[in-house]
C-alpha cells in the first residue's frame, strides 16, 4: 500500500488529499504547505483557536465566520482560507490535526522524504534535531523530516515513529519492562 492510499482511507485523509491535490495543481505546495504550518503553530499557542476548531457548541457559521477571521489575521492564501472555511462549513474542524498530519505525510512522499514522528519529554533543539536527523537518514537511506513534539510523559529518552516502524527509548518504556522483569 502506498502511503495515499493508506491515508485516503480516512476522513482526514481525504480531505488532505483533496487539499494536496489542490495545491498540486495549483504549484503552491510551499505555500500551503507553510499556511499549515503556521495554522498549526496558531492552534499549538491559542486556546481560543483550539476551542473553535473543537468544540461541538458552535455552530457551522459562526465557525465558517471566525474561521475566515482567523485565515485573515494569520495571512492565509486563499487555497488555505478557503479549505478552512470549506471545514468549518462541513463540520469537520475536529479534524484539522489529523488533516494537517496527512497532508504533512503527502507533501514529505512527494519530495521523496520519510516523515518521522519524534517524541521527546522535552523539547529538542536545532542541534539535537540535526543530528538525530542524520542519524536516522544514515539507517533509513532515505532524507527524513522530523515532525517534533513534546511528552513530558515518557519522562526522557525519545520515541521515534517513521510509518510502521517504532523505536521506543523512553524512559517511561524501560521502566516498564523493569517492573514487568521483576514480577515475572
Amino acid at each position: 500500500m502506498d502511503i495515499s492510499a493508506g491515508i485516503q482511507a480516512s476522513l482526514s485523509g481525504r480531505y488532505a488529499t483533496a487539499l494536496f491535490q489542490l495545491a498540486r495543481d495549483e504549484r503552491a505546495i510551499d505555500t500551503v504547505s507553510a499556511d499549515l504550518d503556521t495554522v498549526r503553530a496558531a492552534l499549538a499557542e491559542s486556546a481560543e483557536f483550539r476551542l473553535l476548531t473543537q468544540s461541538p457548541l458552535i455552530g457551522r457559521r459562526d465557525a465558517a465566520r471566525a474561521v475566515a477571521a482567523a485565515a485573515g489575521t494569520l495571512q492565509l492564501s486563499p487555497i488555505a482560507s478557503n479549505f478552512l472555511g470549506v471545514l468549518a462549513r462541513n463540520g469537520r474542524l475536529r479534524e484539522l490535526g489529523a488533516i494537517l498530519r496527512a497532508f504533512k505525510a503527502l507533501v514529505a512522499a512527494h519530495r521523496g522524504v520519510t516523515e518521522a514522528q519524534v517524541i521527546s519529554a522535552h523539547p529538542l533543539d536545532a542541534t539535537q534535531l540535526g543530528a538525530l536527523k542524520d542519524r536516522l537518514k544514515a539507517r533509513f537511506g532515505r532524507e527524513v523530516a522530523i515532525d517534533a513534539q513534546v511528552d513530558p510523559a515518557i519522562l526522557g529518552g525519545l520515541v521515534v515513529r517513521m510509518g510502521s516502524r517504532q523505536i521506543d527509548g523512553s524512559i517511561r518504556t524501560k521502566i516498564n519492562m523493569l517492573a514487568n522483569a521483576m514480577k515475572g
